[in-house]
């Protein structure tokens, strides 16, 4: 990962403040190298060299979109313009449209003043390591081919939620019939972006009456009502409209609605943390496999693992990674704990609409309620902190924090995770913000804390 003031480069793409670091040439830049990659890529595989491209509703969506889908044409792109799509639609769509590619515009949880490109490829994937990396190179060194006039690309809009939804009700595991029977009924929180198109039309092909759906911050106009990322301090106005509604379950997402939140119908925010962990309860009542999530995601997991007598995987953080570590296991679901749950029958990719449906099913099917469930799963503290990059040497510090911890349980995949006794941390730099995360799970919050004021020191420590 770089970073240039706000602007930020990973393997995933580029994310920055829009007027500050992201500005049109920025965008031409990655757009051009990542159109003249994914052409060259379409002619090794005569496959046409179409790119999808979608965003979430950020005020500066449109014009950002616009100088994206420009420089795509211009470097001989066929442009498939979904408008306004989730990010898990945007990845069906380019499996739908045998695309090369797909890009994103989508800062997921960062502040309404900043965007970014988030690059898929043909499997309508996260670019893999190698892949991010020649696209960044070939960017940094201005390797650009634009293409003649008789030669641009065109553009063509599309609409591709209706697809997704499709394919949702298409599952085996989802019986919209049980879900409508069940007569539940449900507050979103939209966030002002596109999970608030998404998610209603959703629930009204899954059977839930109209009358039974109540939508919070419903205007996809990119003002976020509260702070973006769907966390419990956030969510306060979802969970006071369940408990006035006497809702069954609340559901909120983050701009781009691959991230998925719960609340249950006693008004208790249900840790992004179980979102997976519900999902997993429920897959693997119907079948077995493997599950994949990250080194940072809650052991809780593991717990629900061992009731159902199946196996976890660890990756390192980030999509892709939990994507590449599922195939090779063949998982039958993976996630993150940051509410992300992917399902391989529909795609290899965070999907809060499927996250959705699949515990809406177990539900109906248990003929329980969200609380009951949320009783009934083990339950574990995370603390999140972080330190700023400035002046550290976050790779000095952590491989001499390894050093130090040679002799216990730990894994150095994704910077340095340490086991101990009912309790972990996990020590690594950010792939979306210039800061050093740390994070800590223990049995209660008290211990989590501190266990991470423990590791945060020593990191402080260490860099004097």
């Amino acid at each position: 990962m770089a970073s240039n003031g706000t602007l930020i480069a990973s393997i995933s793409g580029i994310r920055g403040i829009v007027g500050d670091g992201l500005d049109p040439g920025v965008l031409v830049s990655y757009a051009g190298a990542f159109g003249t990659w994914c052409r060259q890529r379409a002619d090794k595989t005569d496959r046409p060299p179409r790119v999808v491209v979608g965003r979430d509703a950020r005020m500066s969506g449109p014009v950002c979109a616009g100088i994206v889908i420009a420089t795509l044409q211009s470097a001989g792109c066929t442009v498939v313009d979904v408008g306004m799509s989730t990010t898990p639609t945007v990845e069906m769509a380019v499996l739908a449209e045998e695309a090369v590619g797909g890009i994103v515009l989508s800062a997921s949880h960062n502040p309404p003043e900043w965007n970014a490109l988030k690059l898929l490829n043909e499997k309508g994937e996260f670019l893999t390591p190698e892949e991010g990396e020649a696209v960044n190179a070939r960017a940094d060194a201005g390797d650009v081919e634009y293409v003649a006039a008789d030669a641009l690309g065109a553009r063509r809009k599309a609409d591709y939620l209706d697809h997704h939804i499709e394919e949702i009700l298409a599952l085996d595991l989802i019986d919209a019939d049980a879900i409508a029977g069940a007569d539940f009924s449900v507050v979103v929180d939209g966030i002002n972006s596109v999970g608030a198109i998404a998610l209603p039309r959703l629930l009204q092909r899954l059977g839930v009456r109209q009358e039974q759906v109540t939508l919070l911050n419903g205007e996809p106009h990119g003002r976020f009502a509260h702070p973006a990322e769907p966390l419990p301090e956030h969510l306060t106005g979802l969970t006071e409209a369940v408990t006035e509604a006497g809702a069954d379950l609340g559901v909120a997402v983050d701009p781009d609605a691959d991230r998925l939140a719960l609340v249950d119908n006693q008004g208790r925010y249900v840790s992004e943390e179980l979102t997976q962990v519900v999902a997993a309860d429920f897959v693997w009542r119907h079948r077995e496999g493997p599950f994949v999530t990250n080194l940072s995601s809650s052991r809780a997991i593991d717990d629900i693992a061992d009731r159902h007598g199946q196996s976890v995987y660890r990756s390192a953080v980030g999509e892709i990674h939990v994507v590449q570590k599922m195939r090779a296991v063949d998982a039958v679901l993976g996630g993150e704990g940051n509410g992300g749950v992917i399902l391989p029958d529909l795609h290899y990719g965070r999907d809060a609409l499927v996250g959705t449906a699949l515990v809406l099913q177990h539900l109906a099917e248990q003929d329980t309620s969200l609380a009951a469930v949320h009783d009934d799963l083990p339950h574990y503290a995370i603390v999140k902190d972080k330190l700023p990059l400035d002046g550290l040497d976050a790779d000095r510090l952590l491989r001499e924090m390894a050093e130090r911890y040679a002799d216990q349980d730990i894994a150095t995949v994704d910077g340095l995770k340490i086991n101990l006794d009912r309790r972990w941390v996990h020590l690594r730099t950010s792939n979306t913000e210039p800061v050093l995360r740390i994070y800590g799970e223990a049995p209660s919050k008290d211990e989590a804390e501190a266990l991470v004021e423990e590791f945060k020191g020593e990191l402080l420590e260490t860099a004097e």
